[in-house]
């Protein structure tokens, strides 16, 4: 019999892909204690240790994910789930400054997590936050229900100037093009870098 078995999973950014892997592994065998972002808890009574880790392998892979290998993946990967849940509750009014929220979930210093980003996924932080807020504006512009001065409030910009130089530095158009044309192209959280 084997004891409870902790993953951490690299991309699982988002709450669709919870429901598919737990239907997936439970076809397998393979209990799951707990799973949420990034973080997965399984057991299964009649496989030993060596299966349960081939089941989840394979159930990851089949789905586009990975196991994370080391503290370090892991630690990047908490860092993306902790700024992706930060646009899950809108409008968005952030209390602390990034740095101080990641530093303080955490509990480790933010030059340093900085710095552990930065080499694992060749951008910087504020970039990957800034293009996560970005997939964020487009989907609020195709709802059609927000002006931009709206979205700029609901996203804590301190202006829709501001909030519309980093829209079309980042998509290449701007703001009105992007609500204007037919070719509504966004990417999944978990294709963000």
């Amino acid at each position: 019999m084997s004891k409870p078995k902790e993953f951490w999973i690299k991309n699982m950014v988002c709450n669709r892909c919870l429901k598919v892997i737990q239907q997936e592994l439970q076809q397998l065998g393979v209990t799951v204690l707990s799973l949420e972002l990034g973080r997965l808890l399984v057991e299964a009574p009649k496989k030993n240790n060596n299966e349960i880790v081939n089941a989840v392998t394979t159930v990851l892979h089949a789905n586009d994910f990975e196991i994370v290998e080391n503290g370090e993946e892991m630690l990047v990967e908490r860092i993306k789930i902790i700024l992706i849940e930060q646009l899950q509750e809108l409008p968005l009014h952030l209390k602390l400054k990034t740095s101080e929220l990641l530093a303080s979930n955490l509990h480790k210093d933010y030059k340093a997590l900085s710095k552990l980003f930065s080499a694992n996924e060749k951008t910087t932080i504020e970039k990957y936050f800034i293009k996560l807020k970005i997939e964020k504006v487009k989907e609020l512009i195709q709802l059609k229900q927000y002006s931009f001065s709206d979205i700029g409030y609901i996203l804590d910009y301190s202006s829709v100037n501001h909030l519309s130089r980093q829209f079309k530095e980042v998509v290449g158009m701007s703001m009105t093009d992007y609500k204007n044309t037919e070719n509504w192209k966004r990417n999944f959280y978990d294709e963000i870098i």
